[in-house]
């Protein structure tokens, strides 16, 4: 299974900004999720979604910022970000995992200026 994230960039504090990610495959059992990374931490969590009851879950730094959703005609979750803060900055990624296997995106970039 291969994930393509996109839609990263620069946006200013308060602002708004979509990513997509595009799995090759998607079977129902899936769990899907968003993590990210800004330098010099490590990853962390950010939010997910089962594929099959769209059921979405969030780290408490983005509930009520950030909505993960999900397209099932074309095999795509995204990540709508509202009243966004420089602290969001990072490289975000998403990824699949599927009874044990996961399965990583690339990552995209998204800078939060103040």
């Amino acid at each position: 299974v291969q994930l393509q994230a996109c839609g990263g960039g620069s946006v200013q504090a308060g602002g708004s900004a979509r990513l997509s990610c595009t799995a090759s495959a998607i079977f129902s059992q899936y769990h899907m999720g968003w993590f990210r990374q800004a330098p010099g931490k490590d990853r962390e969590f950010v939010g997910a979604l089962t594929w099959r009851e769209a059921n979405t879950d969030y780290d408490d730094s983005v509930r009520g910022r950030f909505t993960i959703s999900r397209d099932n005609a074309k095999n795509t979750m995204y990540l709508q970000m509202n009243s966004l803060r420089p602290e969001d900055t990072a490289v975000y990624y998403c990824a699949a995992e599927d009874y044990g296997l996961e399965y990583w995106g690339q990552g995209t970039q998204v800078t939060v200026s103040s």
